[in-house]
């Protein structure tokens, strides 16, 4: 039975949302935006009459104002995307029980079994399209396809507010004209290599030979052909399955540079704290988690450490990730500018059962304590707000946390 995949794009999500917000927006150019003061100044998203300007997501807001002087910048509203994402998600769950997020603005559905109740792809797909728009006030687009694959490529040809379907008709006539770097996952490294070969559009990546991919990329070069054929067969993974999170993890770019240890400690407590709450809004455990360190001059580390047992206590993450701190870094003589803390290697949260230790036979309920207070926390935080709850370090702090 050939599949019905689905995958959905919030067309500028960030500024769609913001324009939601305030209508007013949609008159001008204007772009979400990092803080330059605090070292974030590049553009997250902008609308429309922005990107006719040349203005780009990605780029740093100087260059953004030298296109645009009169552009806009709107500071992003982080919990107010979160909860616009959730509630565009559980339009999707009305349709299929089967929707993969991609990143907070995309997700993949599969509708194979519920055609029978809300008809073909196509109309389900517009359905989504007129149904977010009227009560999120917001556009998406829509790709309709048998494979995950060639649905993506189908919401990313045609924007905003459109839904593109490729069937095993078409999709040569569509796809491959299209640039070999427009396909997902094929970035700069993997696209000189294609061309090094003479492969620039997807329909000369789909004509190569297999051997030949396979010589240059490994089992990656396998993936890529059969994508390019039309032959991906990845399932649409709900996001409740907890294996879809490898890892999870929280990175900041300091105000300041950090150049003592109290510094990085408060950096260090602050990022494991945002860890350890996902790890159990995600009913998961890490087993293992990285430390990442970026200096001034861009110079960078990552240093892993297996954990003695899973965990989601911020207090055990934060142990780990301080000894990292202090086993590979010289602050004093390398200041800071950004640190990342990543849980790692993901199980199900209470699959893990250890022995007791007749050396410290008080731990587990040591354990059992510290995860209560976990859990007053996220619902002290879940009622009045994140910054309800705060360690003293962060108060008054010019870190930017």
């Amino acid at each position: 039975m050939e599949r019905i995949i689905l995958h959905s794009d919030c067309n500028s999500f960030f500024a769609s949302v913001e324009a939601s917000l305030c209508p007013e927006l949609k008159k001008y150019a204007f772009a979400v935006c990092g803080n330059p003061q605090l070292r974030h100044g590049i553009i997250l998203a902008k609308n429309e009459k922005a990107k006719s300007l040349g203005i780009k997501t990605g780029e740093a807001i100087w260059q953004a104002k030298q296109k645009c002087p009169g552009l806009i910048l709107v500071k992003p509203s982080y919990r107010i995307y979160e909860d616009i994402s959730q509630r565009i998600f559980n339009i999707y769950c009305r349709y299929t029980d089967l929707v993969e997020p991609f990143g907070i603005d995309e997700c993949w559905l599969d509708v194979t079994g519920t055609t029978h109740l809300f008809g073909d792809g196509k109309k389900i797909a517009d359905e989504l399209r007129k149904t977010i728009k009227e009560e999120i006030g917001i556009t998406i687009s829509v790709g309709v396809s048998f494979n995950k694959f060639f649905a993506k490529m189908g919401s990313d040809y045609q924007k905003p507010d459109a839904t593109t379907l490729i069937s095993k008709e078409n999709y040569k006539d569509i796809l491959f004209p299209m640039f070999v770097g427009d396909m997902l996952f094929v970035g700069k490294a993997t696209l000189k290599r294609l061309a090094d070969n003479g492969i620039f559009t997807i329909g000369e990546l789909a004509n190569a030979d297999i051997r030949l991919l396979s010589l240059i990329f490994g089992k990656y070069g396998q993936v890529l052909y059969l994508c390019a054929n039309g032959m991906d067969t990845s399932p649409v993974k709900p996001s409740t399955d907890t294996h879809n999170y490898k890892s999870i993890g929280n990175g900041y770019t300091f105000k300041r540079d950090l150049v003592c240890y109290s510094d990085l400690r408060t950096g260090i407590f602050t990022l494991c704290d945002k860890v350890a709450h996902r790890l159990r809004k995600h009913k998961v455990e890490c087993t293992s988690v990285q430390l990442s360190i970026k200096d001034t001059q861009l110079h960078s580390i990552q240093r892993q450490k297996t954990l003695q047992r899973p965990t989601q206590i911020s207090y055990e993450l934060i142990l780990a990730v301080l000894e990292l701190a202090r086993d590979n870094w010289v602050i004093n003589q390398s200041p800071i500018r950004s640190i990342t803390v990543t849980g790692q290697n993901l199980m199900p949260q209470n699959t893990y059962y250890e022995q007791l230790s007749l050396f410290y036979p008080d731990e587990p309920a040591l354990r059992e304590k510290r995860k209560r207070i976990e859990r007053v926390k996220d619902e002290i935080r879940r009622k009045y707000g994140i910054k309800a709850l705060t360690m003293c370090s962060l108060i008054d702090n010019d870190l930017g946390l």
